[in-house]
């Protein structure tokens, strides 16, 4: 076995499903970046309130994001096989499991707005500003969850491209209505948060209309309908909830560490929390590239093992776990020269500006192990067949480790970097048990079953 594979089609299918993933992700950014650069201009308070309010967001996202990974992982293994009726009945699941979803974390935020917001600040200010966000920007989570398991459909056939075209139009709407309704354009009051929330909820809606109609009218790859979202298939279900449990339970686990550490970060100085919303774009944008190109890999695994061939598929591990690496040394590297510019960008205080450039030297070094340990996991481990390790890792180092350290060095009365540095560790701590794991070789397993169609059909 070669550690660097010679197989050229991995690097086509890796590079090729990378692309248009990766300016997926990027314009889906440039969208919360948006956001989040023009209520800047409205001050310290107004980013905090949008800070907190998108928490709930990422809640929304670590679920839905959970049954998306299960669907893609189940589905491009039956894509390996060819089996496209398979991929259609997964598909249909995990779209009505993430509506949803969707659903029951709207009806909670829309009727406890300023008690769940109570919970992540002590700050009044932040509270009342954060309820006008979080109102109109929960109205968007039912269509968000339709729209990405559509675009997952897609990708799973390997059409990654839908989703790039619904992001770049979403783009060029939500940063048009920014422009309009936070600072009161063409004759229309300045609305500030609330008309960053309204922006929000028209592009989320814009998206799901056009994954739709290019879903069920206009693809031919998959050809789905919208018939397919009602068909009955008892065997897959199972084998659904069985092996994609575990990812959906991860993800809600790192749901919780989100919630957590915004609450700590929460009970902080304003600076601090100004200081954490700004370090965020800056990971978030460095996460474009990097799980863009992780995604793209789990699709190649997944497809890969589901055609039974484990021998390539250790080469190419082998090669991605190379590939990671460098890509952690250089994003190191790009936060080391552009942390000065990109706080530039802002217009907050000094105080959350000094904690900002603390909080980016910290963020040097972790995310190294962010690029390795966790693209490795999610796009070979996980997409392999392995669905319940990296959900029982990340269990023991949340509750054992992540919450425990922020809580006491909060307590303790700790600087604020130090704080960050204890909700950060993980990513460095979890390369020594990614590595054994990885090179164990022992995740790669088949999740399909080859006469499904008969038997669902018996």
């Amino acid at each position: 076995m070669r550690l660097i594979t010679r197989d050229r089609s991995f690097y086509k299918s890796l590079f090729s499903l990378a692309l248009p993933i990766v300016l997926q992700n990027f314009i889906s950014f440039a969208v919360n970046f948006a956001d989040n650069l023009m209520v800047g201009r409205l001050g310290d308070t107004a980013v905090s309130a949008v800070y907190m309010g998108n928490q709930f967001q990422t809640v929304l996202q670590m679920s839905v994001f959970g049954i998306d990974a299960a669907m893609l992982i189940i589905a491009a293994q039956y894509w390996g096989i060819e089996d496209t009726k398979s991929v259609r009945r997964i598909a249909a699941m995990g779209i009505r499991w993430s509506v949803l979803v969707g659903a029951v974390i709207a009806a909670v935020v829309l009727l406890f707005p300023r008690f769940l917001l109570g919970l992540l600040t002590n700050d009044a200010s932040v509270v009342e500003e954060g309820v006008k966000y979080v109102i109109f920007v929960a109205l968007s989570y039912v269509f968000f969850c339709a729209s990405q398991l559509l675009i997952s459909a897609m990708k799973s056939v390997e059409n990654a491209k839908l989703g790039f075209y619904v992001s770049l139009i979403a783009l060029f709407v939500n940063i048009f209505l920014n422009w309009v309704l936070i600072f009161g354009k063409f004759g229309l009051p300045a609305l500030g948060v609330k008309g960053a929330a309204i922006a929000t909820l028209i592009s989320r809606i814009t998206e799901f209309i056009i994954a739709a109609v290019y879903t069920f009218a206009m693809d031919k790859k998959l050809g789905m309908r919208v018939r397919d979202l009602f068909a009955a298939a008892p065997k897959l279900r199972r084998d659904f909830l069985k092996n994609g449990a575990p990812v959906v339970a991860g993800q809600m686990v790192w749901a919780v560490n989100m919630i957590a550490y915004s609450t700590i970060m929460g009970h902080l100085s304003p600076a601090a929390v100004t200081a954490s919303s700004v370090v965020a774009q800056m990971e978030n944008l460095l996460r474009v590239g990097v799980f863009g190109l992780s995604a793209a890999l789990g699709i190649v695994t997944s497809k890969t093992v589901g055609a039974g061939k484990f021998k390539e598929m250790k080469e190419y591990a082998t090669t991605a776990e190379f590939i990671f690496l460098g890509v952690g040394l250089v994003s190191s590297l790009i936060i080391v020269l552009l942390k000065n510019t990109f706080v530039g960008f802002y217009d907050i205080s000094g105080e959350a500006v000094r904690i900002t450039k603390q909080f980016f030297n910290v963020l040097t070094f972790t995310f190294i192990g962010t690029c390795w340990q966790a693209t490795c996991l999610g796009g070979l481990v996980k997409s392999g067949g392995d669905t319940g390790f990296v959900f029982r890792m990340d269990s023991v180092f949340v509750f054992g480790v992540l919450i425990p350290a922020g809580v006491v060095s909060l307590l303790l009365g700790a600087p604020a970097w130090v704080v960050f540095l204890a909700l950060k560790c993980d990513q460095i701590l979890k390369c020594i048990v990614a590595f054994v794991k990885i090179n164990s070789f022992n995740w790669m397993k088949k999740l399909t079953r080859e006469d499904i169609n008969q038997e669902e059909n018996a």
